[in-house]
């Protein structure tokens, strides 16, 4: 991928390569560091998920882990993972996390890596991008809202509902 200019600096985004040992140390980084966060989930990965995360996104077909880089720091992360739309018949990208550290937030980056996503998207042939976000958390609201997404594609909108399969407890 080539770098992408944004109001910042210039940002270098590009697929994760789970052989690089700093790209699999920054995905763990940035992910830690948004569980960390109240809009995360308010506490750290658990040891058992740090040893886990990348073995398994490594396994899940279909992953797509972008970074994106300004002097030489990870600054951001999309986590994606395709799926298929019974309703077109097509792959789709789920985006599951979008990570932005806090002091290039407001940057650019955010978009930059919405703008990657949406070309991996494209160049896999989906129908469609899709995404969660929270009720609560606004600014990431206001940003996908600018790059096009909105929930008025369901008639009527849709919840994301979950029902745990183990106890946190066990990570």
């Amino acid at each position: 991928m080539q770098p992408v200019s944004t109001q910042l600096t210039e940002i270098d985004i590009r697929r994760a390569d789970w052989q690089h040992p700093a790209d699999q140390q920054a995905v763990l980084e940035l992910l830690d560091r948004y569980a960390r966060d109240p809009l995360g989930q308010g506490g750290p990965l658990s040891d058992a998920v740090r040893q886990r995360l990348i073995p398994g996104l490594r396994a899940q077909p279909g992953t797509v882990v972008l970074l994106a880089w300004r002097d030489s720091q990870p600054g951001g992360l999309a986590v994606c993972f395709e799926g298929f739309s019974t309703f077109h018949a097509r792959p789709l990208l789920n985006l599951h996390d979008l990570i932005v550290v806090p002091e290039l937030r407001g940057r650019g980056v955010g978009r930059a890596l919405l703008q990657a996503v949406e070309a991996e998207a494209v160049r896999r042939g989906c129908c469609k991008l899709t995404l969660e976000v929270r009720a609560d958390n606004l600014r990431a609201r206001r940003l996908y809202r600018t790059m096009g997404f909105d929930s008025g594609e369901s008639a009527p909108e849709m919840s994301f509902w979950t029902k745990p399969l183990f106890s946190q407890a066990a990570g």
